[in-house]
């Protein structure tokens, strides 16, 4: 009996000590893999370099003041009143989840932290600040609440109440990470992606607080660690629409791809990659030595472009180039 008994066991306490072999690996990895914010800039959205006259990071997890942060991440801008305010993830070290930070800025050179600005009981980051109808939004990822969830500024930038849920997605296909949302020809249209099947999924609705439902060609790529993930804001350039997407190949963040969307109505979608290299990523900088995923493109006056971006940095490893994979163009 006694023997029956630890015949049965063994396997269980095997797996349980592979599982804390594995999060203590994963724990001790997180420490070693920092993130921060840089600028770049350049003639158009996908042609960018580091921006002159700017020391990269432009802003750490050392400049915030009110938490103990791990990281900073995807940032996404916005002007208001004349002033540049960027919104982005800062990795709370004491309850160890995502919360939404703001830093300003007069000038893009000096940035100035000013706080926590939206945190909830779940992780929250990827802060998509949008204006529609003079009402500044933001659709922050907040895919352990199994929603995707719409807040708007009460009192911008520091005061957010949720205005709706725009998708529960308690189904089929887990948690909706990374939404990205853009306003075309009198439609809405909502990227997102779902980790456990490494789906990107469409949305469409005629408002954007009701009426969502999933586009009639979603999921519009399936299965595509490579270029399947939202890597920034979808924007405007030359009467087209561009989307970015995150390589997590060979590891997670690694390099940024451009795609051109060339078809996109209630009943239809395409798009072809911008080139055949990836827009950003990391390898020739320590402050993003291991990689690069989410980008922010902004036009200015002039008619240049500038990008706020996000770098991974190791420690432990020195600068490198990884390797590249030629993005497919998509055949729905």
């Amino acid at each position: 009996m006694i023997l029956t008994l630890i015949v049965l066991l063994l396997p269980l306490g095997w797996l349980v000590n592979h599982r804390l072999k594995r999060q203590r690996l994963k724990e001790k990895r997180s420490e070693n893999e920092i993130w921060s914010i840089g600028l770049y800039e350049g003639p158009d959205p996908v042609t960018l370099t580091p921006a002159t006259g700017i020391i990269n990071p432009i802003l750490t997890a050392d400049d915030v003041t009110d938490t103990k942060a791990r990281f900073v991440a995807d940032p996404f801008m916005t002007v208001h009143d004349g002033r540049y305010h960027l919104f982005f993830e800062l990795m709370n070290s004491k309850r160890n989840v995502g919360e939404i930070g703001h830093a300003l800025s007069e000038d893009l050179k000096t940035w100035k932290y000013t706080g926590v600005v939206l945190k909830e009981k779940f992780h929250l980051s990827y802060p998509y600040v949008f204006e529609h109808e003079g009402i500044t939004y933001m659709l922050p990822e907040c895919a352990k609440s199994n929603a995707v969830r719409l807040y708007r500024a009460e009192s911008f930038p520091d005061r957010w109440q949720q205005e709706t849920t725009i998708i529960n997605n308690i189904n089929r296909k887990g948690p909706l990470g990374d939404p990205s949302i853009i306003f075309h020809n009198e439609n809405w249209y909502l990227f997102t992606f779902a980790a456990r099947t490494k789906n990107l999924h469409l949305f469409t609705s005629r408002n954007l607080t009701r009426g969502w439902h999933e586009h009639k060609k979603s999921p519009i790529r399936k299965n595509d660690p490579r270029f399947a993930r939202p890597g920034g804001r979808i924007i405007r350039y030359k009467a087209t629409l561009l989307r970015f997407a995150q390589d997590s190949i060979p590891s997670y963040g690694s390099r940024v791809w451009g795609f051109r969307i060339t078809e996109l109505t209630p009943e239809s979608y395409r798009e072809e990659p911008v080139s055949a290299h990836p827009v950003i990523e990391g390898g020739l900088d320590l402050w993003n030595n291991v990689g690069m995923h989410n980008i922010d493109p902004y036009e200015t006056r002039n008619g240049n472009w500038i990008a706020f971006v996000d770098g991974l940095h190791n420690p432990t490893r020195g600068p490198q180039r990884q390797s590249l994979a030629t993005p497919s163009d998509q055949k729905t």
